[in-house]
């Protein structure tokens, strides 16, 4: 027998069906999508349409004069010996097929500020040149732009470079915009701003007749985008402003980290001020399918010795040591990134692309092993807690475990195939992304 009538319990499950819709609602999940491994930032003055390509080249270049095996990398950066020759075999395959996974067109710090004619025209011809690349198929698998502030001092030159970009792209691709374009908002303040972006790209594909919309990502690189004027964490109410055009908020670390009058010397990624920054992040956008992107290494492996004429001796020795350096650095950077959570980051220069992927490979390569020998434990125990070594596995960590594969192979780590045989798991299960549900089927 029971206490409760259904007359009694209806109200108070209703409101609780309402509630939980509304969670629903508001967090879906993370998307299904691929979410790049970095977005490369390049001044608008100098985009062309195989521009991935050629950062790719030069990318190559710098992991053969500086290094030319996996040995000399793995020194270099401070890699595992033991996982070297693999990860040094997938950098060199990644940068010969992909380099650029993501790049951003930018108008704003890469940019500077110009005259307004010279950026009326980089805009047109970033345009055409976008246009090409989509027509040749040299775009990386996202690419977009970056604007200036919607400020008051810089709105009116942010909208028109918008206005003339958008307008000569769909132009020039017959409206057939990339897939994947989206426009970065930087120095967010306000929701306002965010609204306005989304106001913009309304009338523009309304009246431009574009079959797609354009998405939009935000900058968390102020305080007011963290904390709002009323004491409120601000990351839900900015991405809600787009108007569900907000697909990724990206961290800007060398700006935050100025607004808090933090001195020049100590503006780097590890500040704990960043770290408060990136997890308010992390927290506010878990579960929404918005994608959380770190900030970039400023310090970049440019050799100090250049030009036509042979090097000496310790010319060459330096250039190798700031280049090591400089490698070592991005590493450390791209791997603490990883161990927070955070599966994107900035790249700003070429060379840095090997220390990228040599980070995202080594990271997933190292944990490999404890990760299938959980995995597989804990789903032939169909969900029962399971004791492998001294790690014990709940179904949260369950769903952690799976996470792994997903990213390891979203990175190209490991292929597909690769990560069905080291976890059980089938291809579907895998794709599936959702532990509970490969337990609920494994027991049927």
């Amino acid at each position: 027998m029971t206490t409760l009538s259904d007359s009694a319990l209806d109200p108070v499950l209703a409101r609780l069906a309402q509630a939980n819709a509304e969670i629903q609602r508001r967090y879906p999940g993370d998307s299904s999508r691929r979410q790049p491994v970095h977005t490369v930032y390049g001044g608008a003055q100098v985009f062309q349409s195989d521009t991935a390509a050629k950062l790719g080249a030069l990318a190559l270049r710098a992991l053969a004069d500086y290094a030319p095996d996996a040995a000399t990398l793995a020194e270099a950066i401070g890699l595992t010996a033991g996982f070297a020759p693999a990860v040094y075999t997938r950098v060199l395959e990644k940068l010969r097929r992909e380099p650029v996974e993501d790049f951003r067109v930018d108008f704003e710090d890469g940019y500077g500020n110009r005259p307004d004619a010279e950026e009326d025209g980089h805009a047109l011809a970033a345009a055409r040149e976008m246009a090409t690349g989509l027509a040749s198929g040299t775009l990386p698998p996202y690419v977009g732009i970056r604007i200036k502030p919607l400020t008051e001092e810089l709105k009116a030159r942010s909208v028109r470079t918008l206005d003339l970009f958008v307008t000569e792209l769909s132009a020039g691709t017959n409206r057939q915009l990339p897939e994947t374009l989206v426009v970065t908002l930087p120095k967010v303040t306000s929701p306002e701003q965010v609204a306005a972006l989304a106001d913009l790209l309304e009338l523009l594909e309304s009246r431009l007749a574009l079959p797609r919309r354009i998405s939009v990502e935000i900058m968390i690189e102020t305080p007011q985008s963290i904390v709002n004027g009323g004491g409120e964490i601000a990351l839900q109410t900015l991405a809600a402003a787009a108007r569900g055009r907000c697909v990724a908020a990206h961290f800007g670390t060398y700006d935050y980290t100025a607004s808090l009058n933090i001195t020049a010397a100590h503006q780097h990624m590890a500040h704990p001020a960043c770290d408060f920054a990136r997890h308010l992040m992390q927290t506010a956008l878990a579960g929404t399918g918005i994608w959380i992107s770190d900030g970039a290494t400023n310090v970049l492996p440019v050799p100090p010795h250049r030009g036509e004429k042979t090097l000496s001796g310790p010319e060459a020795a330096e250039n190798r040591s700031v280049v090591h350096s400089a490698w070592r650095l991005h590493y450390q950077h791209v791997r603490r990134s990883l161990e927070h959570a955070f599966y994107q980051g900035w790249d700003l220069h070429p060379a840095q692309l090997p220390t990228r992927y040599a980070a995202l490979y080594a990271f997933f390569l190292e944990g490999l092993d404890a990760a299938s020998d959980r995995l597989r434990h804990f789903v032939a125990k169909a969900g029962q807690a399971t004791l492998v070594g001294e790690v014990f596995d709940d179904a949260a960590t369950g769903q952690g475990l799976l996470n792994f594969f997903l990213r390891a192979v979203n990175c190209g780590a490991i292929g597909e195939e690769e990560a069905a045989e080291r976890s059980g798991l089938s291809l579907d299960e895998l794709k599936g992304r959702s532990f509970v549900r490969i337990l609920r089927n494994r027991r049927r």
